[in-house]
């Protein structure tokens, strides 16, 4: 009886091995096909602005191609449902957005749990936001638009790509911050929002500097501020909204990457270390830094610690704006 206990738990061992080794040989490969890197927003937006020259730049670091998919709708949670479903081997992967740590108190359910079904594997950029007015709006500066609120209440009006989204968080957060009044008109995406903005028919737009900036250069759109915590290098004359007296105000746009949970460590780990040195490269930081990304490439514990920062942060502001999704 104690000798056939001991064969079966030598052959128990045996297996535990051989599973073990076939682990560690997929590691030591990978990757060894095409990797998928999802994108939960359309073309030609911040995300795909990034995800084009990141994925380009990781293929030839990493040997195989970096296939784009994109996968919009439901604020980035259809793309990352999908993800949540994948197979945990490194060879689909996830761009999140500041809108991953939004979802969870805007929805009143979601497909997948926000930290338990992901691996963090690395945050490759952060993007600040700016303030952006028609010229015909009576501000030309912070002080200014908070001075105008509070001789009149209720006139001033900003857009928003929808309910929820960064740019009508970030208003109702500088909304509490100042104690001013201003309506919120939100639009179906950023793109009508803009058009609006550019049309003077909203007071101003917390928008991703990335596609507003377009505008303010050609002269369409003025620049109140920043809401980085240091000036854009793109608009070095433009103040921070701290600096223009809301002291703490910082609202960083952010850009990280996602694996499925159970994805092994020494995958995440390769893949994460590919991404930082991909940013590191100075063509590429040269072509973000152009489009106004501030290149991280972080690890994923440090990803991770964002992540849990965030989700706090964006769940106040989520409760204080009253926004919510069916």
């Amino acid at each position: 009886m104690q000798k056939s206990l001991f064969r079966w738990i030598a052959v128990l061992s045996g297996c535990a091995g051989l599973l073990a080794g076939v682990a560690t040989a997929a590691e030591s490969t990978y990757p060894d096909r095409p990797i998928t890197l999802l994108i939960p927003y359309p073309p030609g937006g911040s995300a795909d602005m990034l995800g084009r020259p990141l994925s380009a730049a990781l293929q030839e670091r990493l040997g195989q191609p970096v296939v784009l998919e994109y996968k919009p709708g439901a604020g980035g949670s259809i793309a990352t449902a999908q993800l949540a479903r994948a197979k945990p081997d490194g060879h689909t992967v996830l761009m999140v957005l500041a809108a991953h740590a939004i979802n969870p108190s805007l929805y009143k359910s979601l497909p997948y749990d926000t930290r338990k079904d992901f691996a963090p594997v690395s945050l490759a950029a952060t993007l600040p936001m700016l303030v952006a007015a028609p010229l015909s709006t009576p501000a030309n500066n912070i002080p200014e638009l908070i001075a105008y609120a509070r001789k009149n209440p209720g006139k001033l009006t900003f857009a928003s790509a929808g309910p929820g989204n960064t740019s009508h968080l970030s208003a109702e957060m500088f909304k509490k911050a100042t104690g001013i009044d201003m309506l919120h008109v939100p639009y179906k995406g950023s793109g009508p929002a803009v058009v609006a903005l550019l049309a003077g028919e909203v007071s101003l737009m917390f928008d991703s500097i990335s596609t507003s900036l377009p505008q303010v250069q050609a002269g369409k759109l003025k620049a109140l501020a920043v809401t980085g915590d240091t000036r854009s290098p793109l608009l070095p004359d433009v103040p921070t909204v701290q600096e223009s007296g809301v002291p703490g105000f910082v609202v960083n746009g952010w850009y990280g990457i996602l694996a499925p949970a159970g994805t092994p460590p020494a995958i995440v780990d390769k893949l994460s270390q590919a991404i930082a040195e991909s940013l590191r490269e100075p063509a590429l930081q040269q072509q973000l830094i152009g489009y106004g990304y501030a290149p991280v490439g972080s690890t994923p514990e440090a990803f991770g610690q964002l992540i849990d920062s965030e989700l706090r942060r964006w769940s106040q502001a989520v409760q204080d704006s009253g926004a919510s999704v069916q």
